[in-house]
């Protein structure tokens, strides 16, 4: 194990840009019409990435055969953890050995990455600190409940907490522009995973007591103010629908109970992260983000992560945390076209770091809606060195992806683009009704079934695609499952025509190669354009129109 003093790091940082070119830009987010998009290099980036699992990232032994494997499953994007006991495992000196394993490791097989900050928080729970920390109750206090017993949580009014993490933070952002800074191998920061208070609404302990019995600041109340007319229906419920006070205590407004608690809460959560995010952008700016455990319906704060960047605290946490780049959903429930349709917001942009385990069959579809309906900056499933072995049709969906990469980027923000996959409730229950998006003068219905042979089946949560316009009258359309019907918008004649539709695969050049043209049976003369299930595809098809 390596250990570094910060005063050699100062000095080994000071020799590394002596030897080495200055920074290439540093990865940032960049507005395209309606959404945004990360710029790495001087141009638009995809992360069509996975996510490890939680501790496969620290042993360089266990990853050695799963780079090449990720690669080779068309990733382009790697998030993996970093943890805050691996790098300071004694105070003050730093081991960034296993970071840099992984950098090495990433590169050699052509792979970016996202690195999850676990620090203090990690699905709720303070298990990631060093022990040095873990041993200390007195320095680094944990949350109380109300009788007055602590849990496994730091409290964030523990004001050494937040210096030491921060320090540890900005030390490895120090670290990253030094060794990686001419490289840009990583992308972005995720602060804290899964931030939230177990399993009461709010820290009990005396210090979050006396914080709670002092007014609402006045920089929580003046966002809201500046922000009234767009805040979410929640907020505007308990704060809002009370009156709207500028002034006064948690209670006085945003109601008793668990309402005000979990405010406060999330109030004092998205400090301790925003103080993070400046220690490390003063250090190396790099994109950051907080992911969010999502709540189940009918449960109590408490009963999940309370206080977290969840839909109906968003502003909370966008008045608490303005250096946090983005918020991001971690999403485990069916309902996944709802969840991103909240979290994709003019002031949000749409990154979706874990969707449901890789295994799922309905994370290809949900990656295709997540960049082709709602312009995501990138998309990842958990735990996918689990699947490597035997990726299956995620890997399928990932190469179109890939080939389709450049287009997205050029169609996100505008008119030109459209995602489809069939929207399913929490409950499991699916909507089957076909969707139409209007695109280059046609108007374009998806069916999520053959229509000649409509029936449905437990795959069909799977089907999905997307429509890119690439010019007068010509259509990249790509998915599984999908049956596509056209009709006339606007100014001209109503009835639409297949001029030529083909199959094919863009090559590593970004060239059409094409397949089969499809005339005949396979556009059942005419009438549509048809991507069978269990086959992720993408055909080139030429339309025209006609009375």
């Amino acid at each position: 194990m390596e250990l570094v003093t910060p005063r050699a790091a100062l000095m080994l940082a000071a020799a590394l840009a002596v030897a080495t070119p200055a920074c290439a830009d540093v990865p940032y987010l960049r507005r395209q019409g309606t959404t945004s998009q990360l710029v790495v290099g001087g141009r638009p980036m995809l992360l069509i990435a996975g996510e490890l699992g939680n501790s496969s990232a620290s042993s360089a032994a266990y990853m050695a055969p799963h780079w090449a494997k990720l690669r080779a499953m068309h990733l382009n994007t790697v998030l993996a953890p970093v943890s805050w006991e691996l790098i300071e495992p004694v105070e003050g000196h730093y081991d960034w050995s296993s970071l840099d394993a992984m950098l090495r490791a990433a590169r050699a097989a052509d792979l970016k990455l996202v690195l999850l900050w676990f620090g203090a928080y990690k699905n709720s729970m303070s298990t990631y600190v060093p022990g040095w920390v873990k041993r200390d109750q007195t320095r680094f206090p944990r949350a109380a409940l109300p009788d007055g017993p602590s849990v496994e949580i730091l409290s964030t009014f523990g004001a050494e907490t937040i210096r030491a993490e921060a320090r540890a933070y900005a030390a490895m952002l120090a670290h990253l522009k030094a060794v990686d800074g001419t490289r840009n191998t990583v992308l972005m920061v995720q602060v804290e995973n899964e931030i939230g208070m177990l399993p009461v609404a709010r820290d009990h302990s005396a210090p979050a007591d006396a914080a709670f019995a002092q007014p609402v600041p006045a920089a929580l109340t003046a966002y809201l103010t500046q922000h009234r007319d767009t805040l979410v229906p929640e907020m505007k419920a308990i704060w809002a629908d009370r009156g709207a006070r500028t002034q006064g205590s948690w209670t006085e407004l945003f109601g008793d109970g668990d309402a005000a608690a979990e405010v406060f809460a999330a109030w004092h959560y998205a400090r301790f992260a925003d103080a993070l995010a400046r220690a490390g952008k003063a250090a190396y700016p790099l994109p950051m983000y907080v992911n969010v455990a999502l709540n189940r319906p009918g449960r109590a704060p408490g009963q999940y992560p309370s206080g977290g960047p969840l839909p109906h605290l968003i502003d909370v946490w966008k008045a608490g945390a303005p250096a946090i780049d983005l918020i991001a959903p971690d999403i485990y429930f069916p309902d996944f076209t709802r969840i991103v349709d909240r979290y994709a917001r003019p002031d949000n942009p749409l990154f979706v770091p874990e969707a449901h385990n890789a295994d799922n069959p309905v994370v290809p579809a949900n990656a295709f809606y997540a960049f082709g309906e709602r312009g995501a900056i990138g998309f990842g499933p958990f735990a996918i060195d689990s699947v490597d072995d035997a990726p299956g049709r995620l890997a399928d969906a990932y190469a179109v992806l890939r080939q389709l990469e450049p287009h997205i980027l050029a169609a996100q923000g505008g008119d030109r683009i459209a995602g489809f996959k069939p929207r399913q409730r929490y409950d499991e229950s699916l909507d089957y009704e076909p969707q139409v998006r209007g695109i280059g003068g046609y108007r374009f219905t998806v069916a999520f079934a053959d229509i000649e042979r409509p029936a449905m089946t437990a795959d069909t949560a799977g089907y999905g695609g997307m429509v890119i316009g690439t010019g007068p009258d010509e259509f990249l359309i790509a998915g599984q499952g999908i049956t596509v019907t056209f009709a006339g918008s606007g100014d001209g004649p109503p009835l639409v025509g297949i001029e030529r539709a083909e199959e094919g695969v863009f090559d590593a050049g970004g060239r059409w190669v094409r397949g089969r043209v499809l005339n005949g049976d396979q556009t059942h003369q005419g009438r549509h354009i048809r991507l069978p299930p269990g086959q992720w595809g993408i055909q080139k098809v030429r339309l025209y129109r006609y009375r």
